[in-house]
């Protein structure tokens, strides 16, 4: 595992704080949302499937503070949409930076070069560019060519000004071992970012493309390929080794959807930020109190029947991690 060591006792940190307080239900990372409007129309995203109306809405710097300290996760991945598109967005992140929290600006990167010189690097925030393959691949995930090398220069100019470098790619049944692994060579050996993290597609509802989401069996299957040989070691990647464990197979347990949770131009998502058939929360509060948690996992809910994404299964994983010296011991030693 590849978290930095101030962010990884940040966090250890904070799950100690809420054990010894007997919260059984706490997040560990705000997924916000400040707009959904995005420069891209990728085939696997229902995001931008809204009225411009909708598409038009901007959280203002001050919801998105008061969401933040409302729940108090201690990173904050900022999301939408395009999050460069809103204007204010470096006030956003450095107002988080401020407070400590740990930044992860999640962006397809054609605005970075453009934008770079509005941020500041800092410990606390990282550029976390969506790579979801190699050249052809990616910019046929993103329905549009020259993405790829976009993303590529945003990268490298990104890593030549001090700032860390994350990568976020999805795979879809349109991938197999080998490409898997020679995405994530590139990433780790060539373009040497600073962790990669990985998450099979979640089939949107509204997503144009409903054809090529993986199920349960083949994202096992994959994975296991992709990982055989002890090839994940080799990768800095930003997850558990549970996590990993558990798209390989070797391990099976429910997801943590409060975990992750979402704040939007809606309000608070329920139950997570993939899924929408619920009503939002005005409050955080009423997030955690109000909702049936019961009702949502693998053999719950149909629309989660083939989720194995991060969102809520990664806070799973890092929940037995913590609560497991061997566990704890492997994550340290990336194992």
């Amino acid at each position: 595992m590849s978290m930095p060591l101030r962010q990884q006792l940040a966090v250890g940190s904070y799950i100690m704080s809420k054990k010894l307080k007997g919260e059984k239900k706490y997040p560990l990372v705000l997924e916000l949302e400040p707009l959904l409007q995005c420069n891209l129309a990728c085939a696997g995203c229902g995001k931008i499937a809204h009225p411009n109306e909708i598409l038009r809405k901007r959280l203002s710097v001050e919801e998105c503070i008061a969401a933040v300290e409302e729940c108090g996760a201690p990173i904050v991945s900022i999301a939408g949409g395009e999050p460069l598109v809103h204007e204010h967005m470096p006030q956003i992140v450095q107002a988080l930076v401020d407070r400590k929290k740990f930044v992860f600006l999640c962006t397809n990167a054609l605005l970075l070069e453009k934008k770079i010189e509005q941020y500041t690097p800092s410990p606390y925030f990282a550029w976390m560019i969506h790579m979801d393959g190699l050249k052809e691949r990616h910019d046929e995930s993103v329905c549009r060519e020259g993405v790829f090398d976009k993303a590529v220069a945003a990268i490298k100019v990104a890593k030549e000004r001090g700032f860390r470098v994350f990568t976020n790619t999805t795979f879809f049944n349109k991938d197999d071992a080998s490409s898997i692994r020679a995405v994530l060579d590139y990433l780790n050996d060539d373009l040497k970012v600073d962790s990669m993290q990985i998450s099979p597609a979640y089939a949107y509802e509204k997503a144009p493309d409903q054809e090529h989401f993986l199920g349960v069996d083949e994202t096992r299957k994959v994975f296991r390929e992709a990982f055989a040989g002890g090839a994940r070691g080799r990768w800095r990647l930003n997850h558990s080794p549970v996590y990993l464990d558990f798209l390989e197979g070797k391990v099976d347990f429910e997801c943590t959807p409060w975990g992750i949770p979402c704040y939007t131009v809606f309000g608070w998502q329920r139950p997570c930020y993939l899924m929408s058939d619920a009503p939002y929360a005005k409050t955080y509060k009423e997030l955690i109190e109000e909702t049936d948690w019961e009702k949502y996992g693998r053999g719950k809910h149909p629309s989660c029947a083939n989720c194995m994404a991060h969102c809520g299964y990664e806070p799973t994983a890092v929940l037995r991690t913590t609560g497991s010296l061997k566990e704890s011991i492997r994550a340290a030693l990336g194992r």
